[in-house]
């Protein structure tokens, strides 16, 4: 824990810790508030079922990183890097007043823009803010640098998550009180990207290609001819295609199996976040500093066997008639309710154990000048992954309807036999690299 506050104290972490910090808090807390709009009716103009509305948000603010990625990862490995964070902050301000003008009109339609674009900002700030990291830590620091910024990220999930219901909630259908949060905050964003240290411009000669289907396509080969990398990338997107087939699914989960209000989908994502974080700390804690794959495997298992937990547990929640519950009735209803709070918990941990080791391999095995197009092609592949949990989910409740239970059921089967053969492809790669390394 020492190493970790000493990184988080330093000039040259800290400023990029809190941009991409309330970069995070911003995306939840909109996509809160208009996953809350929508599941509970506060705005009146919907031509669809709930459930394909809120995956179709889910689809358009990935949609992005299919499209733009590449480019992106162009663009970070040519230019000096903190000039770019602070043009995407501005970029995020102007995005915040676009959904402000949605909310305050009641415009679906404008909300959902407002999220493709805010889907496009994150595009482009992915790969730099993890490109920025192996150049401002030591190696040594990698796996303190990527738990700080997966816990980070989780608390600002929670955070956000939290405050986009609160606000939603409190504020009765007066919906100006969200958009003040979201303007807010992007400016709170844009402030701290002003201390950003300047960076080294990794590729000055680097001619960008904006045909986007050619880039994507050269960026996603290169990948795949670096096969320990291809391998982790594919790691990291079955992680979001898991976490998104989970958390997209929560509004509606609380609204139709748990009986409960638009606070409890708050509280549900809380315990999933603070698992994060705390997985995220405990496999720095517990895996060590250097870069290794040893909690990945403990990771794999808990996403599986927790997923069949949560499915078991929503099995033995009473059907109630009448008024939503509670926070407060969460705690006094039966264990029932304490069982699913807790497997939301334990697959956050889990998560935390699978994601840190596998960005950590990413950043430090990845060529240096080529660092912000492996981010980028990562960004591909979990674009197409996330995609997929969007229309896997879309069609599994919506066409078949078949209930959410037996959805998480065969996500945590499909995560089981993924992470098989991953490991088994990983681990003598991984091994062969770091002897490498170590010669």
């Amino acid at each position: 824990m020492d190493k970790n506050e000493h990184i988080l104290g330093t000039r040259r972490f800290l400023p990029m810790f809190l941009t991409q910090f309330f970069g995070a808090l911003n995306d939840n807390v909109y996509k809160q508030a208009l996953l809350l709009v929508i599941t509970y009716g506060w705005i009146q103009q919907q031509a669809a079922p709930v459930s394909t509305l809120n995956n179709l948000a889910a689809l358009l603010f990935i949609l992005p990183y299919f499209i733009f990625s590449a480019t992106a990862g162009q663009i970070a490995d040519k230019y000096e890097r903190s000039f770019l964070v602070r043009c995407i902050k501005v970029l995020e301000i102007v995005i915040m007043l676009i959904a402000s003008a949605g909310f305050l009109l009641g415009n679906l339609w404008i909300l959902l823009f407002a999220l493709f674009l805010m889907g496009t900002h994150s595009t482009f700030f992915g790969p730099i803010k993890y490109a920025i990291l192996p150049e401002i830590l030591k190696p040594n620091e990698l796996m303190s640098g990527n738990a700080l910024f997966q816990s980070g990220t989780s608390m600002a999930i929670l955070i956000g998550m939290i405050l986009g219901g609160a606000v939603i909630s409190l504020s009765q259908g007066n919906l100006l009180w969200i958009s003040l949060t979201v303007t807010t905050i992007a400016i709170i964003g844009y402030i701290c990207s002003r201390f950003i240290l300047k960076q080294n411009e990794s590729t000055t000669n680097l001619k960008i290609d904006w045909n986007f289907f050619r880039t994507s396509i050269q960026t996603v080969k290169y990948a795949k001819s670096l096969p320990l990398i291809f391998l982790v990338l594919l790691g990291n997107s079955w992680y979001w295609f898991y976490g998104a087939t989970y958390l997209t699914q929560i509004p509606q989960l609380t609204q139709q199996n748990l009986h409960a209000s638009e606070n409890v989908v708050s509280l549900l994502l809380t315990f999933f976040s603070v698992g994060i974080g705390v997985g995220s700390l405990l496999c720095r804690k517990i895996g060590g500093a250097e870069v290794n794959i040893k909690m990945v495997p403990v990771g794999a298992i808990g996403l599986t066997g927790f997923a069949l937990y949560l499915a078991a547990s929503l099995a033995f929640i009473p059907e109630r008639a009448g008024a939503l519950i509670g926070v407060q009735d969460m705690f006094t209803l039966g264990t029932a309710y304490y069982h699913v709070m807790l497997a939301v918990t334990l697959l956050g941990i889990s998560g935390g154990f699978y994601i840190v080791p596998l960005y950590a391999m990413m950043q430090a095995y990845a060529p240096k000048s080529h660092r912000a197009r492996v981010v980028a092609a990562n960004n591909i592949f979990n674009a197409i992954f996330m995609v997929a949990s969007a229309i896997f989910s879309i069609i599994i409740l919506s066409i078949l309807k078949i209930d959410i239970k037996i959805l998480f059921c065969i996500t945590a089967v499909l995560s089981a036999i993924f992470s098989t053969w991953l490991l088994l492809r990983l681990k003598p790669l991984a091994a062969s690299t770091q002897v490498s390394l170590e010669d």
